[in-house]
């Protein structure tokens, strides 16, 4: 769900969907960021023999604003590129992969990364080695070891890693799209039925992820450093996109004096963007059916356009119909009528000095969808998942940990617990700051970068 086949194109173009996107100053290198950004939903570990991988006719970007104009001024641009030793075979791999070189491995994955910034380009590493994905005990019998061998290295403190990791987002997606049911509270559903736990509908996939760490340095404005959380320049927007070229054509000619082996695919043109994230579940909830397309195909300096669905978002007026007489509050803000300008703030422009004490994260006046991250935040000793409404300013609105529990802490968001910020005269529901979907992440996060944890096996893995 975060970002998962949110829009009706971009479900029918995995390779390009980013899914959720993480920003963070990485608990292990405080003086660094790491940004992580997903791609290909609801991975089932078992897809031979043509295992998921990233597209070589897709540009992967992760992309920072730092002076708040919605507009990126540092990116950093992945492209793929796809090796196959012996086309004469179906096979993935012949034996048992145990290096990232080793013959027996047909079907591997390299890339390039470079950054821009103010016009300029420079080509950071060419051919970095992707790790197999994970295929079972036979094939990968220590996929730990060779995941680790592809996390990279390179000049001025900065690491990369891309490749399979296992699905870190946790959702109750069978409930939540049965009409709006929280599953640890359905017995107060308008259709109610026996409370009980939540399942995780992403339990046993994986994702293809793109992880990036580099010095605090690299991202703020004129290299900045700061350490005062309330500096305006301590704070940076990140978001995520993939892009297609303009033109695709196909070859129709039927000619058998070709080489068989000739790709009758060829693309052509500009890169069009066909898939964004910054927030988590923007466009799967906030934005309607009708706009998803067109969101993902915008930037983030022009949201202003979708702003209506953030003051009046349709959850917020569904949650007292589907529980009756749970949410009478947020029935009444609903009624007046009132613009949802906590909602605003926290997705749109950033928290402002001055509502929470020693905290803020806004980017200014500029309407922007963007996780904004303050760098001078460091990480939290003892982190809450609930992040910044769970008292750790850390995480989530303040950037995205892996472990944040971002559904929770958007549902009790919009049920109105932070809408006090706002209008002090405003009472949240007592549900409201109860709300989840009642599910947690099975597979353990790692405590080093790149953080998500190693991908379920093909040979045996299971989902609730």
């Amino acid at each position: 769900m975060s970002s998962h086949r949110e829009a009706p194109a971009i479900s029918q173009d995995p390779v390009a969907d980013n899914t959720d996107v993480y920003a963070f100053v990485s608990p292990d290198r405080p003086d660094t960021v790491t940004l992580i950004a997903n791609y290909i939903p609801l991975e089932d570990p078992a897809g031979g023999p043509n295992f998921h991988q990233f597209a070589d006719d897709v540009l992967y970007e992760i992309k920072i604003d730092n002076n708040g104009d919605g507009v990126e001024d540092i990116t950093y641009e992945f492209r793929f590129q796809t090796k196959v030793a012996n086309p004469n075979t179906f096979l993935y791999n012949v034996g048992p992969i145990t290096s990232l070189d080793d013959p027996n491995w047909n079907v591997r994955q390299f890339y390039s990364l470079t950054r821009r910034a103010a016009h300029k380009k420079k080509v950071l590493a060419k051919k970095l080695a992707s790790p197999p994905v994970r295929i079972g005990p036979r094939s990968t019998p220590d996929y730990p070891t060779l995941a680790g061998a592809a996390i990279h290295d390179l000049t001025h403190g900065r690491r990369v890693f891309a490749g399979q990791r296992e699905e870190g987002f946790f959702v109750d997606l069978g409930s939540i799209f049965d009409l709006g049911a929280l599953r640890p509270f359905q017995n107060l559903h308008l259709i109610p039925s026996a409370a009980a736990a939540g399942v995780d509908g992403t339990k046993g996939f994986n994702v293809h992820t793109i992880a990036l760490q580099v010095p605090k340095d690299d991202l703020t404005s004129k290299g900045a450093t700061p350490t005062d959380p309330l500096d305006p320049k301590s704070v940076i927007g990140v978001w995520a996109s993939a892009s297609r070229r303009k033109a695709t054509v196909r070859d129709v000619d039927d000619d058998d004096e070709k080489d068989e082996e000739e790709n009758p695919v060829r693309h052509a043109g500009p890169w069009v963007q066909v898939s964004r994230l910054g927030n988590p579940l923007i466009n799967e909830v906030i934005i309607p059916l009708g706009n998803k397309d067109l969101w993902n195909s915008r930037h983030p300096k022009g949201d202003a356009r979708f702003v209506r669905y953030y003051n009046t978002p349709e959850l917020a007026q569904l949650l007292p119909v589907l529980y009756p007489g749970v949410f009478p509050n947020l029935a009444a803000l609903n009624a007046s009528g009132a613009p949802r300008a906590d909602l605003v703030a926290i997705l749109l422009t950033g928290i402002p000095s001055g509502l929470i004490p020693g905290f803020q994260n806004s980017t200014g006046a500029t309407l922007a969808d963007m996780l904004r991250l303050n760098v001078a935040i460091p990480p939290a000793g003892a982190p809450n998942p609930l992040g910044l409404i769970g008292g750790d300013p850390a995480g989530f609105p303040n950037g995205r940990r892996v472990f944040d529990d971002t559904v929770a802490i958007e549902l009790r968001a919009v049920a109105g617990v932070v809408y006090p910020l706002i209008d002090a005269s405003f009472t949240p529901d007592g549900a409201a700051a109860l709300l989840t979907d009642g599910t947690s992440n099975d597979v353990p996060y790692l405590p080093a970068f790149p953080y998500l944890g190693h991908p379920h096996e093909g040979y045996e893995h299971s989902h609730d």
